[in-house]
């Protein structure tokens, strides 16, 4: 593993002298090249998580798929969004937009006396043990990320832009970063909020988030594949978190929700990594089934949720000005 974390380091050592660097001098951005090496970073980790899907994700669909792709347009636009948000064009948008005036805000905050909660230090120990600190990081990021999922579904107005997401009727390996960009702005916002306030290292948090989107890539991916009764309870499975995606199941409060109108806001298994928050919570389902995915009204009443990209994030916000 030292071996890996080395190698990674001298290629993105390499990549950022050798053609980031140069180019950053060339546009007179000297002044942010910490930036530009830690975006460097982000870019190999894309990169990394690419091969993966395709390498090891994609033959997975091939070997047992739940049902046959026919929609071969909307599939390329989750493309599209996943290589806007892996290969780090989305981060770059929010460090030239929002990333001043969050570093702005937690100045002032810091000046005030605002403290960081080090998790680290409240085991001795634990930051001499780089794995175990990881671990405990990428647990509590789950929880949080547990609770932001829920908010999704709970809020109204939040759920005419995560809808997008649940919109997607042929789910693949593609669909996991298929979302309204004010959807992710905010789960951004509040990620890197929360990483200030618990002081997780940079590092960390950029192996916590891959590791996260690596998984959910897996979860989405149209995989007839779940991990049995015991490994069901230990981590998300791609039937676990298809069933969030079903019609009347996932983005409702009960199966047997409206036939009309908008959906009863809630749902079952909001867990991005482990089901233990559905579990303990009361919002696990482990029915065995490979259901239908979309969202209800999109189904009984054919409202619109966009073809391609651009017209995808308009209706996102025509909903969240006038709900369907």
């Amino acid at each position: 593993m030292d071996t890996l974390i080395e190698l990674f380091a001298q290629t993105q050592g390499w990549l950022f002298e050798s053609l980031v660097q140069p180019l950053m001098f060339a546009m007179g951005m000297g002044g942010f090249l910490d930036q530009g090496y830690a975006g460097t970073g982000w870019f190999l980790v894309g990169l990394l998580q690419l091969a993966v899907i395709l390498l090891v994700i994609g033959p997975l669909e091939r070997w047992r798929p739940v049902e046959a792709v026919t929609d071969h347009a909307t599939v390329r636009t989750d493309m599209l969004y996943t290589l806007i948000h892996r290969l780090g064009v989305f981060r770059l948008v929010m460090f030239f937009t929002l990333d001043p005036w969050v570093d702005s805000a937690v100045g002032v905050l810091r000046a005030y006396g605002l403290p960081t909660l080090q998790l680290d230090d409240l085991w001795p120990g634990l930051t001499d043990l780089p794995w175990v600190s990881m671990v405990v990081y990428l647990v509590v990021f789950d929880f949080l990320n547990y609770w932001f999922h829920r908010a999704q579904h709970h809020f109204d107005w939040w759920w005419q832009l995560h809808a997008l997401h649940h919109a997607q009727r042929q789910m693949t390996m593609w669909s996991d970063n298929r979302n309204h960009l004010l959807d992710d702005v905010l789960i951004d916002l509040l990620l890197v909020l929360a990483a200030l306030a618990i002081g997780v290292a940079p590092g960390q948090f950029v192996a916590i988030i891959a590791i996260a989107q690596l998984s959910e890539s897996l979860q989405h991916a149209n995989l007839k594949v779940w991990f049995g009764p015991w490994g069901e309870r230990l981590f998300v499975s791609p039937r676990f978190h298809r069933l969030h995606h079903s019609i009347g199941i996932g983005h409702e409060s009960h199966p047997g929700g409206p036939t009309v109108g908008r959906p009863v806001l809630g749902g079952h298994n909001f867990g991005v990594l482990f089901p233990w928050w559905d579990l303990w919570f009361g919002t696990a389902d482990f029915t065995l089934q490979f259901a239908p995915t979309g969202v209800r009204n999109q189904v009984d009443q054919g409202v619109n949720y966009g073809q391609g990209f651009w017209s995808q994030q308009w209706q996102g916000f025509k909903r969240l000005w006038s709900p369907p």
